[in-house]
């Protein structure tokens, strides 16, 4: 495991400036070529992050590194830049069918933005890239893999399939990124992650990036990195304060209501809506619609061409309010999000601060809203204990529910739910006799 630690705080991400202004120093001192200096600063970054001051030098001499950072800290941009340089120093083509980088990640969207940030900071170099996942056909990413790449984007699904198709070898690989590995571990991906690791060539540089470290995660690190350096990024209190949080008391009856209300704030110019289930997702807009409110959702049930066009529907102003759920939003990176509502409250306290990161990014203020119900509660009671903040709680709404009636209404509404249980099973009972009585009638 580690041999070093370097545990630093996080500003956000890189502060965009006026394209073409001077190369900025603060990148100039990390080690990089000319060509990405200039790229960086045609692209207005100005400082780098405190994971990119860290681990860029790391990683241009090779090191192994275990980097606790979590969404929104530049860590695309941390591991990219140094895996462009030496692709460009040691310039060699990939074999057939194989590739010298892979990044695992684990969702379709997070794969095309890193592939696009590869892109876009490799732009004045000749890189052949190639971004597999699933939801599409594989006829295109074959025939990129056919000729090598040097940098493999993939999601774990569909990578395997391909090496088990023998579209793809791993064995001469040089460099491997684990990216966003907690959320392998939720998403059930962990054993998949595991069979990769297994196909690498023993001599590689590993990264391996984790917003949290649980114990399945820290054991994932240390059979998969070698003499590494640790370093442990952690937002600071200066971009939590950036971020207004709120939340809003009301009956799950009202939650509708309360969102159109919420909408019609003038200064709401980009929301993202985060519901508990796919299905709620797909409520959430088709409410949405009858109230006149553009908008659409992002969820694993939505085939991956609905997923890209309602993504960039939404980064490009088409619609106003993007609804979905944790898993789906994990590779959302999009400027200018003004407001992040939870019209459901997550069961996992660490996905709230996820969903909440997605606005107030480089240097913007935002606005998170919560809508509590009685059931809720609890879990905004762990929010709290978490991030070690007590939310504000705003009364400003025609469906305010006092704290006081919360318990109240959280017993009437079990009450009622109870007692449409009997029901129903009373109809069936009624349903049952009835057809028994028919069927002796008939014969």
């Amino acid at each position: 495991m580690p041999d070093a630690s370097i545990s630093v705080g996080e500003a956000g991400g890189s502060v965009p400036g006026a394209a073409g202004a001077d190369v900025p120093e603060g990148f100039a001192g990390l080690g990089l070529d000319e060509r990405l200096l200039t790229t960086l600063a045609a692209l207005g970054y100005e400082e780098p992050t405190p994971v990119q001051r860290e681990a860029i030098p790391l990683l241009l001499a090779g090191r192994d590194l275990l980097a606790e950072a979590p969404t929104g800290t530049g860590k695309t941009a941390a591991f990219a830049l140094p895996i462009i340089q030496r692709l460009e120093g040691e310039r060699r083509p990939a074999a057939p069918r194989c590739a010298r980088v892979l990044v695992l990640t684990p969702t379709r969207e997070l794969a095309a933005q890193i592939d696009e940030s590869f892109r876009v900071y490799g732009k004045h170099l000749n890189l052949k890239r190639a971004v597999v996942f699933g939801g599409v056909g594989q006829y295109p990413q074959v025939k990129a893999l056919s000729r090598g790449v040097d940098v493999l984007v993939a999601t774990p699904g569909r990578l395997l399939d391909l090496m088990g198709q023998k579209h793809l070898r791993l064995d001469r690989l040089e460099v491997f990124v684990l990216d966003e590995a907690d959320r392998m571990l939720d998403m059930g991906f962990i054993n998949d992650v595991k069979k990769v690791i297994a196909a690498l060539p023993t001599k590689r540089q590993s990264l391996f990036f984790s917003a949290t470290m649980p114990t399945e995660i820290v054991r994932l690190a240390g059979s998969m990195l070698s003499d590494p350096v640790s370093v442990s990024v952690t937002p600071s209190a200066t971009t939590v304060e950036r971020i207004d949080q709120r939340v809003m008391f009301v009956s799950r009856k009202d939650k509708r209501e309360l969102l159109n209300h919420v909408l019609k704030d003038t200064d709401l110019k980009r929301a993202l809506v985060f519901t508990r289930t796919k299905h709620g997702a797909n409520k959430v807009v088709k409410q949405l619609a009858n109230a006149g409110f553009r908008a659409d959702a992002i969820h694993g049930n939505k085939s991956q061409t609905n997923r890209t066009r309602a993504l960039e529907d939404f980064r490009r102003g088409k619609i106003r309010v993007l609804v979905a759920t944790d898993i789906a939003a994990r590779g959302i990176d999009v400027d200018g999000i003004t407001h992040v509502i939870n019209y459901d409250l997550p069961n996992i306290p660490e996905s709230y601060v996820h969903r909440i990161g997605r606005t107030a990014r480089a240097g913007m203020d935002g606005i998170a809203i919560s809508f509590c119900d009685s059931d809720e509660t609890p879990y905004l009671i762990d929010i709290q204990k978490l991030i070690r903040v007590k939310v504000t709680v705003s009364e400003d709404h025609p469906w305010h529910v006092p704290t006081s009636l919360m318990e109240v209404n959280k017993q009437k509404e079990k009450a009622a739910r109870s007692n449409g249980s009997r029901r129903s099973s009373r109809r069936r009972r009624n349903s049952f006799g009835s057809r028994g009585t028919g069927s002796v009638a008939v014969a």
